[in-house]
């Protein structure tokens, strides 16, 4: 391998062309090239001055040191075992697989064959989480109790219109845009021992959820309620709260609330509230504001696949850590379609 690392992208939609801006970013990385069947890859390819492959293995046989797959996730599993059987890392964006079954074959080809598979819940190479992650495991707030989680926003009529498939079964805000969270939840505060969950239809007549809530019981004895919806206007959401991609407005809120036996944080402001002397409620509560750096995680994330690629690191979000991540989503979903808890089996 040469100093440089060249990092094949595959898939040219929004969130490849992200990460072609990051790999960009990163000293010792380089793009190796675009995979991209269509017309408009091929031209944001030569727009950048990029090869531009139509498929994967063609793509391989030119040679990358790492490939990140940033494609529709039913393409998943196939293209990853290809990565897998020519011996390069992949990252792949989430979630794994359309299915934990699926994607089960995926982590145990990686696994058997000593490949580097990383998921790319890019959010735990965020700073703030990194940080939320030290305060909580060095006892900051003590044992963890309670985690109040919103993830609320309302996208455009035009987000479904430009993607008719959103509209259906399976495409709801439980599987595009919980995964995230529930990553941040199992990263900061625990494993998922059992779910109960609820839906409503969609208000816009989709044929999917457009709210749901379930509560978590971590494998602690910590207690977790999450609400997501994708149709109510409301600045309590990552997106809203981090500053993490400015495509969305900032606001000076929090969406995450860990609550522990000494004291709770307030996530991504990363605000410690305590009562003074341990004195309890009748006594003042006082707040401290953890210091932390701002940087692009996606940029970060990068960074860190180029240490992976090298042998120097473990992926941070490995495949093992996806399909956990990938099993606490589907148990959310068959908890909100039959009712009743659904128990996960310790991984």
């Amino acid at each position: 391998m040469t100093e440089t690392t060249r990092i094949l992208v595959v898939g040219a939609g929004l969130v490849g062309r992200r990460h072609v801006t990051a790999i960009g970013q990163v000293a010792g990385a380089a793009l190796a090239g675009i995979v991209d069947p269509g017309p408009e890859g091929a031209a944001y390819a030569a727009g950048i001055g990029a090869p531009h492959f139509v498929d994967l293995d063609a793509a391989l046989v030119a040679g990358a040191d790492g490939v990140i797959l940033a494609t529709p996730t039913p393409l998943h599993v196939g293209q990853g075992l290809a990565c897998i059987a020519a011996g390069v890392p992949v990252l792949i964006e989430k979630p794994l697989a359309v299915t934990a079954e699926e994607a089960e074959p995926l982590v145990a080809a990686a696994r058997a064959a000593a490949i580097p598979l990383a998921t790319g819940h890019h959010r735990r190479h965020n700073p703030l989480i990194a940080r939320a992650h030290e305060l909580i495991s060095g006892g900051a707030i003590g044992a963890v109790r309670a985690v109040q989680a919103s993830c609320w926003f309302q996208k455009p009529d035009s987000y479904f219109a430009e993607a008719p498939w959103r509209t259906q079964p399976g495409a709801g805000p439980i599987s595009v845009n919980l995964a995230h969270d529930i990553d941040l939840i199992r990263h900061l505060c625990g494993e998922v021992a059992s779910v109960q969950a609820q839906a409503a239809p969609s208000a816009r007549g989709h044929a999917n959820e457009d709210v749901a809530a379930a509560v978590l019981r971590l494998a602690n004895g910590a207690l977790v309620t999450i609400t997501v919806s994708d149709a109510i206007p409301a600045p309590w959401s990552w997106e809203m709260t981090s500053g993490e991609y400015p495509i969305y407005p900032r606001v000076p809120e929090a969406c995450l609330r860990i609550g522990g036996t000494t004291g709770s944080l307030s996530v991504p402001d990363l605000t410690i509230w305590r009562h003074r002397d341990d004195g309890g409620w009748w006594t003042p509560l006082t707040t401290e504001v953890a210091p932390v750096a701002a940087a692009d995680p996606l940029i970060v994330q990068i960074a860190q696949f180029v240490e992976v690629i090298r042998g120097r690191a473990d992926p941070l979000v490995s495949g093992e850590e996806g399909l956990r991540t990938l099993r606490v989503i589907e148990a959310i979903q068959v908890a909100a379609r039959d009712g009743g808890t659904v128990a996960l089996t310790p991984a």
